[in-house]
């Protein structure tokens, strides 16, 4: 075994009562102390993955992706949930196809391409957005929720933010009513390459955490703080991928949002990684230049 974490007797015990003798094991977790996944090698090469949530809540949203809605994606562009132990947190997932899109050397068309094929499952991951009642709650619940994070953040912050990036939070803040006019979906949450995999012209998604009702546009904002930042070219093939454009509310609510963003990915990556980090004190900088960020 590779990694630095190793995989408890318990857990790799529960797997192999569902997979079958597990012959070797990889720690497959992204660098940091709350990720805790291995990848899991059985008799005849078939590969799965065993991931254990960092909170409760994690736990909860990624089952209840799993078992709801990343079926609507089609067989191939997603793992299969096998199975779950609540009392650890875990979750047992086939192994989805291809490889994380930041660990390839694409060509300019080939990312293009990629990022028309996220949005056409990005469209099937949001639905209809025909939600029931219980849906339409918990996006209105994200309007509380995203003002005690930004209060949480602004609090921690300290020297790390200057007062014009905290009059750029702030004045999301006080745009957040507005928001129960976005088109809302079930959306992925954390919808980056990272959590995309391609192989040979086919894409799937990983890492639904964080998939809950929200706002459909959330899941564009690291997209638009990131590569479609100086590449225009491929938040168009996304958004023809997804098969809308983007209205004006939307448009400007991603700045909004992308504002919350920063500021998270300030406090925590100062810390924790560095890059996500200067991607928030880059975009914090755009929104105070005045920048649509599509």
């Amino acid at each position: 075994m590779t990694g630095s974490k190793a995989l408890p007797e318990t857990l790799r015990t529960w797997a192999a009562s569902v997979v079958g003798p597990v012959t070797a094991v990889r720690d497959a977790a992204w660098p940091r102390v709350a990720s805790r996944v291995w990848e899991l090698t059985c008799d005849g090469g078939d590969r799965f993955f065993l991931k254990v949530a960092s909170t409760p809540k994690f736990f909860t949203y990624e089952s209840r992706a799993y078992r709801s809605a990343v079926s609507s994606l089609g067989a191939g562009h997603a793992p299969r949930l096998l199975g779950t132990l609540p009392e650890q947190l875990a979750l047992l997932l086939t192994a989805a196809p291809g490889t994380s899109v930041p660990a390839l050397e694409l060509s300019d068309g080939e990312r293009r391409l990629v990022h028309h094929h996220a949005g056409a499952l990005l469209r099937r991951l949001h639905g209809g957005g025909h939600l029931d009642a219980e849906a339409r709650a918990e996006v209105v619940s994200q309007v509380i929720r995203l003002t005690e994070q930004a209060d949480k953040h602004l609090d921690r912050a300290g020297d790390l933010l200057t007062g014009r990036d905290r009059a750029i939070v702030e004045h999301a803040v006080q745009q957040l009513p507005d928001m129960r006019l976005l088109p809302a979906a079930y959306a992925h949450g954390d919808f980056q390459e990272r959590n995309w995999l391609w192989s040979h012209g086919s894409l799937a998604l990983v890492d639904f955490e964080r998939a809950r009702h929200t706002w459909a546009v959330w899941d564009m904002v690291r997209l638009a703080c990131g590569p479609w930042g100086d590449r225009p070219d491929f938040q168009e093939a996304f958004l023809d991928g997804y098969g809308r454009d983007l209205t004006d509310i939307e448009r400007y609510a991603l700045g909004c949002l992308a504002a919350f963003d920063a500021v998270s990915a300030v406090t925590w990556g100062t810390d924790n990684d560095p890059p996500v980090a200067e991607r928030g004190r880059h975009t914090l900088d755009r929104l105070a230049k005045g920048e649509g960020l599509v």
